[in-house]
């Protein structure tokens, strides 16, 4: 499984809105059509972390294939007066808000 997370700022006010927003998203084709096989939405003292696991290493691929995808454009759109770039003076994409994994465990089987 791959897993994105994405950094950026919240007001912890907004969760219940960013919550339905996801709600209705995840509740389309979308997520499979993106290969999602989970996401999981957390807050921390003004600090969004949208974490996002995939079937496999492509998930990237596919996300950049949805983009056009008018529900894709649609929830980028909606999710704006939520959800703020951690450092807009360098943010282009959700790629620049991605926190690099450095650590990974894993029990084994």
């Amino acid at each position: 499984m791959h897993s994105t997370l994405i950094v950026a700022r919240m007001d912890s006010e907004s969760s219940i809105d960013v919550s339905k927003l996801f709600a209705d998203f995840d509740a389309s084709e979308m997520p499979h059509r993106m290969g999602t096989r989970r996401r999981q939405l957390f807050a921390y003292r003004g600090l969004y972390f949208h974490l996002q696991d995939f079937d496999s290493d492509n998930g990237g691929e596919l996300i950049e294939q949805a983009k056009t995808d008018p529900r894709f454009v649609r929830i980028s759109d909606d999710l704006k007066p939520f959800i703020q770039a951690y450092d807009p003076a360098t943010w282009r994409s959700p790629a620049d808000a991605m926190a690099n994994r450095f650590y990974h465990w894993e029990a084994s089987a």
